[in-house]
């Protein structure tokens, strides 16, 4: 299950960033939000979104040596920025819009840290 979790996390991410840094304006109005300015802040979360998604890459081709960066990057970094999302929507009332990014990211983190847990014990896992 770790190698799905990898691409469709990889692919996620990659997507999102790729759209962020071609059509920011276009994202922003999507969403509801006004554009970055400056349009930096915009590029840089695009940068850091593709470089997690590319990062995916190895997780995906060996998930047993991969295993860390899924932990940070799902159930880390994933969870963490669901309940951001979630937090910024109720205390600072951001657009209803931006609980599609809490949904993703927390069912993302969820499946990750479900693949993690449950393939712990395999014996692949205990190979090494």
């Amino acid at each position: 299950m770790l190698r799905p979790i990898a691409a469709i996390s990889g692919f996620y991410d990659a997507a999102v960033g790729l759209f962020l840094l071609l059509a920011s304006d276009q994202m922003a109005t999507l969403f509801g939000v006004p554009p970055a300015r400056p349009p930096i802040f915009s590029n840089l979360n695009a940068l850091f979104l593709i470089s997690i998604g590319v990062g995916y890459y190895f997780p995906w081709r060996d998930p047993r040596g991969g295993r860390w960066y899924l932990w940070v990057m799902g159930p880390g970094l994933k969870g963490a920025g669901a309940v951001a999302f979630l937090i910024d929507y109720f205390v600072r009332h951001s657009p209803r819009s931006f609980l599609l990014f809490a949904f993703s990211d927390g069912s993302l983190a969820l499946a990750t840290l479900w693949a993690l847990v449950a393939s712990r014990n395999t014996p692949e896992s205990r190979s090494r």
